[in-house]
């Protein structure tokens, strides 16, 4: 079951304030030129979709959840992307691309290897000669879950026509081979009503990854530990990897 912060329309109201424009929107941003297919596989409200759009490529976004592409098909440049209410089989029809993006961590969302492992070659088929795939994952040797407590996630946002939002992460549990299981919690502060929503995540270390890139036909896998391309650590954020 998608979690709700992708269906509810209230907490999809939210999305774009508690993720905005950030390093990691001009790094695919930078990855893109000289490209003019790119397929956005996962694209959420589309702010990436979008701006690469009104940068002149040619777009096409896919995401399975309908208010996200509601909020997405109304931005600027909207009219300009080719939106796909769907997931990784939609890629079988699509004309071949030259980079396929999977952003926002979409790619920890994928808790069964064969699932991922599908999603993968439904990738590397919709990418032409050449073309290169991107997307980023946490690096579980950073251990970001052990943050995601009341006292240290809680954070509080303004976001236009609904005012105040508190939000903070509890609950969580699990494991980073399995999945780490958390809630999200968003106080309304305009109606004192609290809404929750419930996430679980796969964190994959780096060899497992380029496994499962190379048994999806990926064989140049290039790795960077955080958004200005420092070689990947023992300490990095991130696993942020261009395969092709």
């Amino acid at each position: 079951m998608p979690s709700t912060l992708y269906t509810d329309p209230r907490l999809v109201a939210l999305y774009d304030t508690l993720n905005p424009v950030a390093a990691d929107t001009a790094f695919y941003l930078a990855l893109a030129e000289g490209k003019n297919h790119i397929i956005d596989l996962g694209c959420g409200t589309g702010l990436l979709a979008c701006e690469l759009a009104e940068r002149g490529h040619r777009v096409v976004a896919i995401d399975p959840a309908p208010e996200m592409l509601r909020v997405a098909r109304h931005r600027r440049n909207g009219e300009h992307v080719q939106w796909i209410e769907g997931d990784a089989r939609a890629l079988a029809v699509l004309s071949p691309a030259d980079l396929l993006l999977m952003t926002g961590h979409v790619a920890q969302v994928f808790l069964d290897d064969t699932m991922f492992l599908d999603t993968l070659k439904a990738a590397r088929y919709a990418l032409r000669n050449g073309g290169e795939l991107a997307f980023e994952s946490r690096n579980p040797t950073a251990r970001a879950w052990e943050s995601w407590t009341p006292a240290q996630s809680r954070r509080r946002v303004n976001v236009e026509g609904i005012a105040e939002v508190e939000v903070w992460h509890d609950d969580v549990s699990g494991s980073p081979e399995s999945g780490i299981r958390f809630n999200t919690y968003y106080r309304f502060k305009a109606t004192d009503e609290t809404l929750t929503s419930a996430s679980e995540l796969r964190f994959r270390t780096q060899d497992e990854l380029a496994a499962l890139l190379e048994s999806a036909g990926f064989s140049h896998l290039s790795w960077h530990g955080d958004w200005n391309g420092a070689p990947v650590s023992a300490s990095s954020r991130e696993l942020i990897v261009v395969a092709r």
